[in-house]
């Protein structure tokens, strides 16, 4: 009885034995194997499927996705693997592409490089901020923040979000193309723009040339704004600059038709009038002396550069020459000159 009791024992071990030794070796191959990457795009026959891990979402929920998408068959052996392996801890979550020819091992690794797909969203220069804003809260792959952006407002929360001192948001967006993950809300986009303009803005004040009228970083960006609108050419931001810069030297009003059509606002439908002119806004340069109380516009890094070294000439004039450069005059003859041949005799 004992002894076939041991026999049976014996038995029992030994095909035990053989059945692990056979799940192991499946397992071993099917780490090795491609997994199923169906094809997205019939028309290229790309295989390619974005796989979104969520944060904190577990092992075993992971593998349970990957097979509901039948891009696994066994997905108890993505868990075993990816717990022998030690990198379960390690999976980071996002939006990831999984390409042909992939297997579990390297979908596991994968998943913890934390390469996950980006997007990217350009701000542009020139643009005002509800421009910039509005943009940034249509895009499609950034999320909707907690507390929602209303254009027609003065974004009260997200000036606490960025912690800005400004009381007025104009300007302080930098121009870039910004590359993000999926789940980027608003306001971290945003917040990333800002801070880079103020890097740069820093930047270019610590480097600026001196002496000049400009006294602080903030009135750098207001002017820099108005070259940025003032500029069709960007070679000639500097010469611009140059203008402003000698016109503030001298007490002479800005006089720069962009202050005119900010401070109209809504209003402006694409001409300016004698009256619009004459209107005495907080930022018509026409009617103010110095600078408008903020930027009117996002400048770029350009402008900014340019303001800080303004070109070293004597122009103190300038007029649009129809093709998108202007034409400099060093006093009132000379530009009212320029403005019957480029303006009045085209009009």
């Amino acid at each position: 009885m004992i002894k076939n009791f041991f026999k049976l024992f014996a038995l029992l071990i030994i095909i035990g034995s053989f059945v692990a030794g056979w799940y192991w070796n499946e397992y071993k191959i099917y780490l090795i194997q491609p997994v199923n990457i169906p094809v997205s795009d019939p028309s290229s026959h790309k295989a390619e499927q974005i796989f979104t891990i969520k944060k904190g979402e577990l092992i075993r929920h992971i593998a349970n996705n990957l097979q509901q998408k039948s891009i696994i068959t066994h997905p108890e052996y993505f868990r075993l693997y990816a717990r022998l392996s030690k990198k379960a801890a390690k999976i980071k979550a996002g939006e990831y592409s999984l390409k042909a020819g992939m297997t579990v091992v390297d979908l596991i690794d994968l998943f913890i490089s934390g390469k996950v797909n980006q997007y990217s969203l350009t701000i542009v220069e020139g643009w005002t901020v509800k421009e910039a804003l509005n943009t940034i809260i249509t895009d499609n792959n950034l999320t909707q923040s907690a507390k929602p952006i209303e254009l027609d407002n003065n974004y009260d929360d997200l000036k606490n979000y960025l912690n800005t001192q400004q009381a007025n948001l104009e300007g302080l967006l930098y121009p870039d193309t910004f590359n993000f993950p999926r789940g980027t809300s608003h306001y971290q986009f945003i917040k990333r723009s800002y801070e880079q303009m103020q890097r740069v803005l820093a930047e270019e004040w610590q480097n600026r040339e001196k002496p000049t009228p400009l006294k602080s970083a903030y009135e750098a960006l207001i002017l820099a704004s108005i070259v940025e609108k003032e500029s069709g050419v960007s070679s000639e931001r500097s010469k611009i600059a140059g203008v402003f810069i000698r016109r503030m030297n001298k007490n002479m009003r800005l006089q720069s038709d962009p202050t005119i059509i900010y401070g109209m606002g809504d209003r402006y439908n694409g001409n300016i009038r004698r009256r619009d002119i004459n209107e005495k806004t907080a930022y018509n340069t026409y009617q103010i002396n110095g600078l408008p109380p903020t930027p009117i516009a996002i400048p770029g890094r350009e402008a900014i550069h340019a303001v800080l070294h303004p070109d070293k000439g004597k122009s103190l004039y300038f007029v649009a020459d129809g093709s998108g450069g202007h034409v400099f005059s060093n006093n009132l003859k000379a530009h009212n000159n320029a403005v019957r041949k480029y303006i009045l005799k085209k009009k």
